[in-house]
């Protein structure tokens, strides 16, 4: 019997977020491959009732059991403690592999334990096939492409590509029993941590979270030019988003970033608007289910992506289609 594939599970408030789901639904995938009653377990940071609510929460999602840091001042990340924790649970555990969710902060943590275990570590896995040697398939140049590759380590650490996942829940189960790791960190992996939240708005819907997504880029022309994106956005109970030219401009700020330096997104349905659709974007937005594209130009990149295409000015199309929203509830 090998021992457990485990997972770090990021859990803002509480509760474990989509991405790290899905980094779960990669590891039940290994672990019935491997055989042999092989156990999926997750890493949850943090010694409060966060981290209490987050082990509950994986209730349906066939873990194991869930390790958590008995070290208050990992409540907060903290990339070297983070990856530090991580691999002492690993050692403890015997583990064959150790996941991480294809976010900004589970490829760091990552990066961090391979670098500390002299280990290689491949990121933005989409698919494994465990063996004598282990061969995966994982994105490349942001999604552009795929790469067949092979992994051979005595722990095989890596990250589950965004989206590429199912992250619902498998069936009814119980919480899995909470396991305090006894791993406090040092002063010198806490140099780098975060110190402080910016609280977002009231009710404001997240990128990572929004079933539609609304986004601006060069062509809304002006930061005051958002008003019929953002009016478009509450209407829909959407997220507002932006390519990165909008951000360079300074117009939006980086939160609302769609791409492969902001924010990649999976909602039902995105609508770009006034987006050429540079590759770098349509990383960002390709997971979505539907897209589409608002733009005056019938041969911009984003037309190739898009399921659905408006060719106009989106000054007049967005607010026409808000008015008839809005003729549509009386």
């Amino acid at each position: 019997m090998s021992g457990p594939v485990i997972v770090l599970v990021e859990a803002p408030g509480g509760e474990p977020d989509r991405l790290s789901l899905e980094a779960l639904a990669m590891a039940r995938g290994l672990a019935d491959a491997l055989g042999g009653g092989t156990a999926v377990e997750a890493l949850v940071m943090g010694a409060g009732p966060g981290a209490a609510a987050a082990v509950a929460a994986l209730a349906g999602h066939r873990v194991a059991a869930a390790h958590h840091s008995s070290d208050p001042r990992l409540d907060t990340y903290a990339p070297a403690a983070w990856a530090a924790a991580f691999g002492a649970v690993i050692e403890a555990r015997g583990a064959v592999a150790g996941i991480g969710p294809g976010s900004d902060r589970g490829s760091e943590v990552l990066a961090h334990l391979a670098a500390r275990a002299g280990l290689p570590m491949a990121a933005n896995v989409v698919a494994v096939e465990p063996g004598a040697t282990w061969r995966l398939t994982r994105q490349r140049w942001g999604g552009s492409l795929l790469e067949d590759a092979t992994l051979d380590a005595p722990v095989r650490l890596m990250t589950a590509a965004g989206h590429a996942f199912a992250a619902e829940p498998v069936d009814a189960g119980a919480p899995p029993p909470a396991m305090a790791l006894s791993a406090p960190a040092s002063d010198a992996d806490l140099v780098v941590r975060v110190v402080s939240h910016e609280t977002p708005t009231a009710g404001a819907v997240t990128l990572g979270d929004a079933k539609v997504v609304v986004s601006g880029g060069r062509g809304v022309g002006s930061s005051a030019g958002f008003a019929v994106i953002e009016e478009l956005a509450g209407l829909l109970g959407a997220a507002v988003g932006v390519s990165r030219a909008v951000t360079s401009a300074g117009w939006r700020p980086h939160a609302e970033q769609v791409g492969q330096t902001g924010t990649r997104v999976a909602p039902e349905l995105y609508i770009a608007c006034g987006i050429s659709g540079a590759i770098q974007h349509i990383v960002g937005c390709r997971a979505a289910k539907r897209i589409l594209a608002i733009n005056t130009d019938p041969d911009s990149p984003i037309m190739q992506v898009a399921g659905y295409a408006v060719i106009g000015d989106l000054h007049s199309v967005v607010p026409a289609i808000s008015a008839e929203i809005r003729r549509r509830r009386g």
